[in-house]
């Protein structure tokens, strides 16, 4: 009886000859040493894109804010948003102050206060806006607000904003170097992470009594342009 099984004898080393053993390839040094640069470098204009276009960490240096933000806390600024959402009434910003105030170079974070067309007043320990007096509960300790030199009102031109720190009585801000151009400043703070116990978001104000005054200077301006309609419609006296 001959044997139904035919057995192919193994190639030498153990392993089928139509596949022979391939060993991985050896990483060198210097290959090893591209990869990590070529990571790093990667990592780095992620950053910098992220820090240039997207949200900046600042360090609160000034007492000026206090107390909505203190000295030593960090704040995420938001450089994105502004882009296509105009700064507002309200906001936290950090600016380039004015060449005269720059000392160290260190940035200046205030509250937006007033927006190009206002009329700021500073008056019997108030501001007001166009005549109407802001209701500002971040205001610490509710410090009056003073006017800082000679001049205490201003007109607010295209492409300025009128800013002031919440800590009224120890903040250089426009009472003192006037508005500040739209395109010194840097973002908009919206987040205070550090530290843990002091994180949260930065609440924006609202002014209704603004939106009130605005209603009422609407109306009047639709009734006064509808008066002479009424008159033309009435038969004339001979």
């Amino acid at each position: 009886m001959h044997n139904r099984w035919k057995f192919q004898p193994a190639s030498e080393g153990g392993h089928d000859s139509a596949s022979p053993y391939t060993p991985p390839p050896v990483r060198t040094a210097a290959g090893c040493l591209f990869e990590l640069v070529e990571t790093v470098v990667l990592t780095v204009v992620i950053f910098l894109v992220i820090q240039t276009l997207v949200a900046q960490p600042y360090k609160v240096e000034q007492h000026s804010m206090e107390t909505t933000l203190l000295p030593d806390q960090y704040v995420l600024v938001d450089k994105l948003t502004p882009r296509f959402n105009a700064y507002a009434r309200g906001d936290v910003i950090v600016f380039t102050p004015p060449a005269a105030y720059r000392g160290d170079g260190t940035p200046f974070i205030k509250r937006i206060i007033g927006l190009p067309g206002d009329r700021v007043d500073i008056h019997d320990g108030g501001v007001y806006i166009d005549d109407v007096r802001l209701a500002e509960p971040y205001v610490r300790a509710d410090e009056p607000t003073e006017a800082n030199g000679s001049t205490s009102s201003w007109v607010i031109g295209t492409g300025d904003l009128f800013v002031l720190g919440d800590n009224r009585e120890n903040s250089s801000d426009s009472r003192v170097f006037g508005p500040v151009q739209r395109d010194s400043v840097v973002g908009r703070a919206w987040l205070r992470y550090w530290p843990l116990n002091a994180f949260g978001v930065l609440t924006h104000p609202s002014y209704p009594e603004l939106t009130q005054h605005a209603a009422i200077v609407r109306a009047r301006g639709e009734t006064a342009g509808a008066a002479p309609h009424a008159l033309a419609a009435l038969p004339r006296a001979s």
